[in-house]
Formats: structure tokens, C-alpha cells, sequence
């Protein structure tokens, strides 16, 4: 199969904004826009083959047709499609939240568990997220710290800019403050254990639920280390092409593709690419046929695709399945 444009789905949870929209040209009529979900195969959101002779089909459609040859073999390993993709502005912050491993998860939620990376895109001045307990934490603490509304104090607040990433694997407690916008990376989940919300209410006025006990059992309550910085080393590949690795688990391999005026070429058939645009403009050359990406839009570029070129200048998130 030749790469192919995606569509994605949207989320207007309440504390988005409109930044998806005004700088990453996303088409849709809801307000406030929180998360775009740019390749997912997920029920609650899957995104849609957006170009190509199978333009307008789901993607779940079309990997239950394609199987192998649009994933790749290293997907063949896991009982299920490994990863979902979004970009997300924060407009107001999120949640304390946790998210359960793959064992918790499918023992008492019939669903996989979440590990999650996040590339900052763009951070107002002074903005921060929380990420992990500031130290070693008891349950009750944390049931006390909920009930009375301090449960920020018992988190590491962390500045966070432009370029930063964070690896948040499953049990991890954080938060994602307000003026962020992000690439984020995750396991194909969409199960969320809310602790603390603010005293927030839904838009049918009642606040909104929390999920504390499960939290709780699944929490990590010591506090988490780590830099912020990328996982791997910049390379220049020549051509006007440097790849930074940002970081990899078992479920994704992440990097950072920039481009001035340059030229990278792959190709891979034991993994699926996944291409989101997040600066300037490119093309995505392959097969004879050409797809042209500005900031916002995103591609899949099947296991079975051959070699493709990504030329022009820009910069984009390269995701795809780790060797193994």
C-alpha cells in the first residue's frame, strides 16, 4: 500500500482551547478543541484514511483488511494495534490523573494499560506540568490532600518549554498544566484514573467523577525522577536532515525529524511509520505518489510501502514499532 493522509478525531473536553484550529488547521466545528487524535484505532476515537483509494474508510477498517502488511511484522507479536497518537492544547490545566499498567488493567478493566510520552510543542511563559509525588506518600495522605483540595502540594511542579519530553509510564501521577500544546504518544488505551479534578463540574453541571480508590491502587507514591531532555543524540544525516531520538518502549519508537530544504529516505518493512507535521511544510514521496504535509496533518506510511522520502522544510514526529 501506498502512505495515505489521515483525519482525525476530535475531543472538546472542557479545558481545550482553540489553538488546534487557529495554528495546526484542524476542520471542525467544536469549541472549546482539546485533543485531535491524529492515528488511532481506538472505539471512543478512531481517526479515518484521509487521501488515496481508500480515503473515507476507518482505520480500523482498513487494518482489519490489511492486517500485517499495514503494521509489520513487530506488530505481530501484541494482540492488538500499539499506539495512538494526538496533538493537545491545553488551554486550562488537566486532571491529576494515573493511568494503570497492562496487568491492572486487563485483570480488572478488560482493556490494556497506558505508557505515554509527551513532546512539548509549545509552553506560555511559565507554564509547568506535575509529575510524580514530591516524596514518598501514604494512601491516606493522598485521600486527605483530595478531600481538603491541596493535592497540587503533594506533587513535583515542573517548568516545562518548547522541546521537552516527558516519559510518563503507566502508575506514574501527573498533571498537565495550562498553556501547553503537545504531541503526545501512548499505548492504544483510553483509560484514565482521574484523582483530583479542582472542584470542576461537566457540562451537566455536576462535578466531574474521580476514580480515586483505583488511583490509589495503581499509583506509584515515590517520587519520580528524569530529565526532560530527549533520549537520544542529534544527528546530522546529511542533505539538510538531522534525526533526533526522543524516546522508545516496548509499544513506540519516537523521533524528531527536521528538515531545511533537505532529504530523508527510509524504508522498513518490518514497521509502520507514523508522520505528523508539526512545523513548516513537507512532502511525503513514495511509490510514484506525492503527499504534501503542513503543520497539523499527519500520514501512515504502511509496513509494505518500500522506500519513501520525506523532502522539503519543515519539522514532523516519526512514529514507529521498536526492534525488538
Amino acid at each position: 500500500m501506498e502512505p495515505f493522509k489521515l483525519i482525525p478525531a476530535y475531543k472538546d473536553y472542557l479545558w481545550g482551547g482553540s489553538r488546534l484550529r487557529d495554528e495546526y488547521h484542524k476542520e471542525t466545528g467544536l469549541f472549546p478543541l482539546a485533543e485531535s487524535w491524529e492515528l488511532s484505532c481506538h472505539p471512543d476515537g478512531p481517526s479515518v484514511v484521509g487521501s488515496g483509494p481508500c480515503a473515507g474508510t476507518s482505520f480500523p477498517e482498513l487494518l482489519s483488511r490489511q492486517g500485517e502488511a499495514l503494521c509489520g511484522a513487530r506488530c505481530a507479536r501484541l494482540p492488538f494495534f500499539p499506539v495512538l497518537i494526538k496533538l493537545i492544547d491545553a488551554k486550562a490545566p488537566l486532571s491529576i490523573q494515573v493511568h494503570p499498567s497492562d496487568g491492572y488493567a486487563l485483570e480488572h478493566e478488560h482493556s490494556y494499560g497506558k505508557t505515554e510520552m509527551w513532546l512539548i510543542l509549545d509552553a506560555e511563559p511559565g507554564s509547568y506540568i506535575y509529575y510524580g509525588t514530591a516524596r514518598e506518600l501514604q494512601k491516606d495522605e493522598v485521600r486527605a490532600a483530595v478531600a481538603a483540595g491541596t493535592m497540587e502540594r503533594l506533587l513535583q511542579k515542573r517548568a516545562v518549554r518548547p522541546g521537552d519530553v516527558v516519559f510518563i509510564p503507566a502508575g506514574t501521577l501527573h498533571a498537565l498544566g495550562e498553556g501547553v500544546v503537545l504531541c503526545e504518544i501512548q499505548q492504544n488505551s483510553n483509560l484514565t484514573y482521574r484523582v483530583y479534578d479542582y472542584n470542576r463540574r461537566g457540562k451537566d453541571g455536576k462535578l466531574r467523577e474521580l476514580h480515586l480508590e483505583k488511583a490509589l491502587e495503581v499509583a506509584d507514591l515515590h517520587p519520580a525522577a528524569g530529565s526532560f531532555a530527549p533520549k537520544g543524540e542529534a544527528q546530522e544525516l546529511g542533505g539538510g536532515a538531522i534525526v533526533t531520538g526522543l524516546a522508545a518502549c516496548e509499544y513506540f519508537r519516537v523521533r524528531r525529524l527536521a528538515l531545511s530544504h533537505g532529504r530523508y529516505e527510509a524504508a522498513d518493512g518490518q514497521t509502520f511509520c507514523c508522520v505528523v507535521c508539526i512545523g513548516g511544510e513537507m512532502e511525503l514521496v513514495c511509490g510514484g505518489e506525492t503527499l504534501t504535509l503542513r503543520k497539523g496533518e499527519s500520514a501512515f506510511i504502511p509496513a509494505d510501502a518500500g522506500t519513501y522520502a520525506l523532502c522539503g522544510s519543515g519539522e514532523c514526529v516519526l512514529t514507529e514499532m521498536p526492534e525488538q
